[in-house]
């Protein structure tokens, strides 16, 4: 009979699968635990182990290389997969170190060799023979200037590092970045959505959102075993989320008879928010999504919506040939780097390259002119990413706005605070752009732009 706790065996088999197969914890976690069937105490250590050992991997690496006294590029990967989860418990939780260490050792004969057993077995016991602030004195010896010591201390790579303190020196708050860093390695809050016209927030439970007029604070236990959330009246949605779709479909009055586009809708969340809204109000959306598998996801999200919501797949970059100045109001969530929600996607930091910032704003900038050329005069675009890094946020609208007589950036701040029905400080104006450690949200940004109408006839 194995002696290695359940959840440990989940959150080794998760990281495994992450490493391996660049699997998403936040996808796969849920289906290892169902699968286990964990209880409510192991399913809540499975899930600590998982996100904490990957939000802290850069970090722990670098304790492991000391402690090893070799890169962690020469150790077998299932093997290091194992010692981060063993260094976590030992450094940042309350596992007993008898515990973390003997389990881990079990779970290394397990993955590797006779030999890789007591390698684990050394490297955890030399971990745990020295205090936490020490190890973290060791860490930031190594560190090359003071870039490398953030990455280092607070687990980010250093172009991450560096992104953040541009956009939030942008904003005035260049102060701020440790904070940021710290919020991203903490569990979010986890939000729910009341769709309106299917679900009231009051029979949600929990407390009510912080910004989002529709959202409710979980109060603890699965989320999708609540009655609402398991007919689709109400789904599991960050509030930055709820926001980005809600400076939409509130920014003025719905007029009967609008048309609306969700360009990239995949995998459905703001849309389901766009398609309650829509429903409400007399107007119709047209949901598109690039991906079969993900435009699956986003009919599936739909169902629920009274009246029907059209799904469409394709490169959304066709609707301003195609369909010129045909919709009131479109919602363009645009593919992005995704360092906005590093605290639900922690792998994504590791995954991330400088480069990939190119080629997403390359296709950024296309998309944004294709839905600047699909708008109908008088409507309005929301230009969302879940990046705050600037190159994909404010430097995309402000270029794609250049040279053109026809569109205007309006204030999404002032938007911002009618939805949330009091003075809020959501970004340096005509952009909202939201935070983990000032908003307790994904660092979502929204830009909202208006074409103009023409001028009457005379």
């Amino acid at each position: 009979m194995s002696r290695v706790q359940p959840a440990r065996r989940v959150a080794l088999d998760v990281l495994r699968a992450v490493s391996d197969d660049d699997a998403y914890s936040n996808l796969l976690l849920p289906s290892r635990i169902a699968r286990a069937r964990l209880d409510a105490a192991d399913a809540g250590l499975a899930t600590e182990l998982t996100y904490g050992t990957l939000r802290l991997q850069g970090y722990y690496d670098l304790v492991i290389a000391i402690a090893a006294r070799r890169p962690v590029s020469k150790i077998d990967p299932a093997l290091l997969d194992v010692l981060r989860l063993g260094v976590h418990q030992l450094l940042s939780t309350r596992v007993a170190t008898h515990a973390a260490v003997d389990e881990s050792v079990e779970l290394a004969r397990e993955v590797g060799s006779r030999s890789g057993t007591g390698f684990v077995n050394g490297v955890l016991r030399t971990v745990s023979r020295t205090d936490p602030g020490v190890w973290r004195e060791r860490v930031l010896e190594g560190a090359r200037g003071a870039d490398e010591a953030l990455a280092a201390e607070w687990s980010h790579p250093a172009w991450v590092v560096r992104a953040f303190r541009q956009a939030l020196t942008a904003e005035g708050r260049g102060d701020e970045l440790v904070e940021l860093l710290e919020a991203d390695n903490r569990a979010p809050r986890v939000s729910l959505v009341a769709l309106p016209g299917l679900a009231e927030v009051s029979e949600l439970g929990g407390a009510g959102g912080v910004l989002s007029p529709v959202a409710a604070t979980s109060g603890g236990g699965d989320p999708a075993s609540h009655p609402a959330v398991r007919d689709g009246r109400a789904r599991v949605q960050d509030e930055g989320s709820q926001m980005a779709a809600l400076l939409l479909s509130r920014h003025r009055p719905i007029a009967d008879g609008e048309r609306w586009l969700d360009m990239c809708a995949g995998p459905g969340g703001k849309a389901a928010l766009l398609g309650a809204e829509a429903a409400g109000g007399g107007a119709r959306l047209l949901a598109n999504e690039l991906v079969p598998a993900r435009a699956g996801l986003v009919r599936q999200a739909l169902e629920p919506v009274p009246g029907g919501v059209q799904v469409v797949e394709g490169d959304a970059t066709r609707f301003g040939a195609e369909q010129p100045e045909s919709f009131d109001r479109i919602l363009l969530d645009a593919p992005c780097t995704g360092l906005g929600a590093l605290r639900r996607r922690p792998e994504a930091r590791w995954r991330k390259q400088p480069r990939d910032v190119g080629e997403l704003t390359a296709l950024q900038a296309r998309l944004f002119a294709a839905a600047i050329d699909a708008l109908a005069p008088g409507g309005v675009l929301a230009y969302v990413t879940c990046s705050p890094h600037v190159a994909e946020t404010r430097a995309i609208v402000e270029t794609g706005v250049r040279g053109r007589d026809d569109v205007t950036v309006v204030d999404a701040t002032a938007s911002a605070e009618t939805i949330v029905g009091a003075p809020v400080d959501l970004g340096s104006a005509p952009y909202v752009q939201l935070w983990p450690h000032r908003h307790g949200t994904d660092a979502m940004f929204v830009a909202l732009v208006e074409k103009r109408r023409q001028p009457s006839a005379s």
